[in-house]
């Protein structure tokens, strides 16, 4: 009994002497100092080649490791493109059939083709890696492994040498004919084989190639692309069909940057796939970081490029983000931070709690803890709760370049059609789906009521009143309101449907909406809808189905109603206009009009301003493309979605950039005021274990009286 005691004794005076002020740290053995950024991840990332990634959660990554030729200004708004690794911007010229040279303002049917010239920067270099490594007579030491030789290596820290190498003109052209790979099946692949000169052809050519010798690697340098060539050393020319001025927003995504043949070699060595080795999880580049840990069980670490070519931070911000201390680091060289940890953290309340505690920087704001963070002004403007406030955290907000809406199938016999009595009953549904109510119930006041097809921050779009749509909307005392119900009850009988019944026969309209959506949450949202209808007196059928099932009626045009989104890919008009336009109809083109829209005039515009630069003529076009397309209502313009994120006091350099995916080189961390925050809120509380020791104390004291006592009588 008395050596048990004593032993609890023990353990919890211990405790009690091994509680310091960072007894929680989830990063032991950190420096406290290091400039290191914190994050999460919730999900393994599937894809880290560029020819393959396109999900947000890869390019949080593959932005950060791989250059192309151009990125997006970190702080100008609109989105503005500059040189990465290119000398400059590249401008096109133009050539017709004949290969003559066309002048920069000829009409696009003139145009054959458009040459882009890239020059890039020397002395841009790859990050370590073994794939460079030679020995003492410039022999590649592990370009040539057996599979017993790359069955012991599991990581890349596991071969003892690396070595490095310029970046030249050749490997931009080496990644553009990956993406006619079969081998790779780059999400790009198609798109891109409309645009870029030969590379479908290429993509033939490979694809016999791959089944004539179906265990053989593809030497890519053996295959010529007509389409992309190299000029020199430090050029390459890239000739797209006819005119296609979005190309250049291509330029500026990891799909377009550069891919070392040697790493191709190394990763197809036999064995090395087996072992997690490829460019899927060890990505090559020339970025600002590497990955130097990938255990997406536990967590990923991006380091500082020791090879990094250099850059500076921007100076050239406006009046607000002078005010918001964005300038407070303009001319210093890039990156700020030397390390970024990327933790596995698959439920939102534990990365609630770390963030709370110092132990990540920033954080999303979840539905379960949007109380505790966001509060509402009488104005409805979004601010910090005092909670949040006190411990010097800041908000973050940004509507994003993205857009929801619900799809009207034109080719329906009931809801399609561009006559007048088909538009106003449209109408009449877009004014009664009260997307203002849904925001705040369903999104916590995270999005804008859409106008029109155009997000914010993209040319096209025309903010406040001006830029309303006059057939949902109008404006009150300055402000956009919707349109009464009663107007919408008005529309709804003009177009044969007084009081939700049919003129003709009496008979209930009833709609039919078809959703992947299931569960509690969907099911909320669906009652809602069913709930707007409900106000026009129209009878509201949810059909619920799988995504594949969902996705043919989409394609076969057997939809009525359904609910979709777009995020741009670039930050240009047309990528959310073409969405409308009638050639690219789901239904026999197989294209992204899901709602197969086509109107005459409005494909003629778009045929018109999908090649026009940005201006006064093109926004003009752009005005009545929109006044159309909002008359006509094949879609219901539901919501922009709007982004909220929260940093701490001691993260600076943070400005929404929906289009850049490589902004982690401009954070800047105060590590000395992120230590003294985490001591401060993770102090531990000593009392529990201090009573613990008392009570034993309590009850071990008279044992020990007792047996001492006796140990002296036996004595």
């Amino acid at each position: 009994m008395v050596r048990t005691g004593m032993i609890l004794l023990g353990v919890g005076l211990s405790l009690m002497a091994g509680c310091s002020d960072s007894w929680n740290n989830p990063y032991p053995g950190s420096g406290a100092r290091a400039s290191v950024l914190y994050s999460a991840f919730s999900e393994r990332p599937k894809h880290l080649d560029p020819a393959r990634s396109y999900s947000s959660n890869e390019v949080e990554f593959t932005g950060q490791i791989y250059e192309p030729p151009l990125q997006y200004h970190f702080l100008k708004r609109p989105y503005t493109l500059i040189p990465l690794t290119a000398e400059t911007v590249p401008k096109p010229r133009y050539v017709d059939a004949a290969g003559n040279a066309l002048p920069d303002d000829a009409p696009s049917p003139l145009i054959a083709e458009s040459v882009y010239e890239i020059r890039i920067r020397s002395g841009v270099r790859y990050q370590p890696h073994p794939a460079f490594a030679r020995d003492g007579a410039g022999r590649y030491r592990y370009h040539a492994l057996s599979a017993t030789g790359s069955a012991a290596k599991r990581r890349i820290s596991d071969f003892e040498h690396t070595g490095t190498r310029e970046l030249v003109a050749e490997d931009y052209v080496y990644q553009i004919k990956r993406l006619a790979s079969p081998r790779l099946s780059s999400p790009i692949f198609g798109l891109m084989s409309e645009h870029i000169v030969g590379l479908k052809a290429l993509g033939d050519t490979l694809e016999k190639a791959a089944a004539a010798n179906p265990g053989a690697a593809l030497n890519l340098n053996d295959f010529a692309l007509e389409g992309a060539e190299v000029v020199d050393r430090y050029t390459y020319r890239i000739r797209i069909k006819g005119k296609y001025p979005q190309f250049v927003y291509w330029l500026a995504m990891p799909f377009f940057a550069p891919v070392p043949w040697e790493a191709e070699v190394f990763y197809a060595q036999p064995g090395m796939a087996d072992n997690n080795l490829t460019l899927d999880w060890q990505p090559v580049g020339t970025g600002p970081y590497y990955l130097v840990e990938n255990n997406p069980n536990r967590r990923m670490v991006l380091k500082r490029n020791p090879h990094f070519h250099g850059e500076n931070y921007p100076g050239d911000g406006n009046d607000d983000d002078r005010k918001a201390d964005l300038l407070a680091d303009a001319g210093k060289t890039l990156p700020l931070v030397d390390e970024a940890v990327f933790s596995l953290e698959k439920e939102t309340i534990p990365y609630w709690s770390k963030f709370l505690q110092g132990y990540y920087d920033s954080s999303g704001i979840s539905s379960d803890s949007f109380d505790q963070a966001v509060r509402f002004s009488a104005s409805g403007e979004p601010q910090l709760t005092d909670e949040m406030a006190d411990k010097g955290i800041g908000l973050v907000t940004a509507a994003q370049a993205s857009l929801w809406y619900v799809g009207f199938n034109m080719l329906d016999p009931l809801v399609g059609g561009l006559g007048e009595d088909r538009q106003k009953l449209r109408q009449a549904l877009s004014i009664a789906f009260d997307y203002d109510e849904f925001i705040s119930i369903f999104l916590n006041g995270r999005g804008i009521p859409a106008q029109g097809p155009i997000p914010p921050g993209l040319f096209g779009h025309v903010d406040g009143v001006a830029g309303l749509n006059p057939y949902v909307y109008e404006a009150r005392d300055g402000r956009i309101q919707r349109r009464s119900i009663e107007t919408a009850k008005r529309l709804l009988a003009e177009a044969g449907y007084p009081n939700g019944r049919k003129a003709k026969t009496g008979e209930p309209l009833v709609l039919y909406f078809d959703t992947m959506a299931s569960g509690p949450d969907a099911k909320s949202r669906l009652d809602w809808m069913k709930k707007q209808l409900d106000k026009l007196n129209v009878q509201l059928v949810v059909r619920g189905t799988d995504y594949n099932r969902f996705q043919d009626k989409i394609r076969k045009g057997n939809a009525q109603l359904f609910e979709w989104g777009w995020n741009a890919d670039y930050p240009d008009p047309e990528n959310f206009l073409f969405l409308l336009y009638g050639p690219h109809k789901k239904v026999a083109s197989g294209g992204e009009n899901a709602a197969n829209y086509d109107n005459p005039e409005f494909n003629r515009l778009f045929e018109r301003m999908k090649d026009m630069d940005n201006g006064p003529e093109r926004q003009q076009v752009i005005d009545t493309m929109l006044e159309i397309v909002r008359r006509d209502a094949p879609w219901i313009f539901a919501y922009y979605p709007k982004s909220f994120g929260l940093r701490h006091g001691w993260v600076h350099n943070v400005k929404p950039n929906l289009m850049a995916n490589n902004t982690l080189k401009y954070r800047r961390i105060d590590p000395a005021l992120r230590e003294a925050r985490r001591k401060e809120w993770n102090k531990p509380v000593l009392w529990p274990i201090a009573l613990l020791a008392g009570g034993l104390i309590a009850v071990i004291a008279p044992a020990v009286i007792a047996w001492r006592r006796h140990e002296r009588k036996t004595a």
